[in-house]
């Protein structure tokens, strides 16, 4: 029996999330349908569209993402400090871009007059949604109901859109070190690549990876820092005592990871995996074909958490689970 969502969120175990939603219906989310032979495939940029919008407005950082055929793959930061940051009138503002919200609210933001006992109201209501601007469960509930409402309108018919056995209409996988960030990263900006759909990263249509390699191109020569795409988490660097908020590699090693790893499942040259390193592998003591494993297999690889083994049973432990997920190994 699937654990409810609570039991795999934990901000203290990670606030790095990796979520699918995987369509219900014959009919493709994106691309041509060879059933019906319709072409959905303008749906991809709005899908695109609004992952990166709801980046901004909710307090969960985009890291990844990848639009295919019949699912799309996010990989998310919940960022506490932004949504512990943000004022009253902020919170306010975020959520009604996103839901009408109500008349009360509609009266402070327009600066009218208001007496102490509808002040205390506005309060209880703003940190109520400031919580759901940090909710994982919140920020894919909007992202999904937005999709299917869009292509319920576009078929001209109702009902499920997303699979039925997923919680709230995704799954998700709590990535718990470094290793388990870098390789899920990697998988799901090289999805299209893995699928047959586009050649290398930089061709690969509505990912992260193309995108961040689009706006690394722009960087002018001696420069210090490659340029980066505002509406997904920055790459920061190596770990460091003093650390900015953000993913810890640099972007030139995980382009140059994403380039090594897309060739290798590409051509499918396993023999020649040791020549020529990417440098990040060595610093997350990742082997070589355990790396180019993750890569192709990551989603199964992993159920609701992915990490050392060290590293799932300790956030188990901590979560109250009695057994190890997809075991009969009992926590102690």
């Amino acid at each position: 029996m699937p654990k409810p969502r609570k039991s795999q969120v934990s901000i203290e175990a990670t606030p790095y999330y990796h979520c699918v939603s995987r369509c219900v219906r014959r009919a493709f989310l994106c691309g041509v349908d060879a059933y019906n032979g319709q072409n959905y495939e303008h749906r991809r940029g709005w899908v695109e569209k609004r992952i990166l919008k709801l980046g901004q407005l909710f307090c969960i950082d985009v890291c990844a993402y990848a639009v295919m055929s019949n699912h799309y793959h996010v990989v998310l930061h919940i960022n506490t400090k932004r949504q512990a940051s943000l004022s009253t009138q902020q919170v306010l503002e975020r959520w009604h871009t996103v839901f009408k919200g109500n008349h009360l609210v509609s009266r402070f933001l327009q600066n009218e007059p208001l007496c102490d006992a509808e002040l205390s109201a506005i309060e209880e209501i703003a940190e109520q949604w400031r919580e759901r601007l940090g909710s994982l469960s919140w920020f894919m509930k909007v992202l999904n109901e937005g999709i299917a409402k869009e292509a319920n309108f576009e078929d001209q018919c109702t009902g499920k859109f997303w699979e039925p056995d997923a919680d709230q209409g995704f799954k998700s996988q709590a990535l718990l070190d470094e290793q388990a960030l870098a390789a899920c990263l990697a998988y799901v900006d090289l999805n299209p690549v893995r699928a047959n759909m586009a050649a290398s990263p930089e061709t690969s249509n509505h990912t992260s990876g193309q995108k961040r390699i689009k706006e690394a191109q722009k960087t002018p020569t001696h420069t210090p820092a490659p340029f980066q795409p505002r509406t997904l988490m920055p790459f920061v660097g190596n770990p460091k005592q003093v650390m900015p908020q953000g993913l810890p590699f640099k972007l030139e090693d995980y382009l140059e990871l994403l380039d090594w790893t897309g060739r290798i499942l590409r051509d499918d040259k396993r023999g020649a995996i040791h020549q020529k390193l990417p440098p990040i592998l060595s610093r997350l003591n990742i082997e070589p074909k355990n790396w180019i494993y993750s890569a192709q297999y990551f989603e199964s690889s992993f159920k609701q958490f992915a990490g050392t083994a060290d590293k799932i049973k300790n956030t188990c432990k901590k979560l109250g689970y009695q057994r190890l997920p997809n075991t009969n190994e009992l926590l102690a």
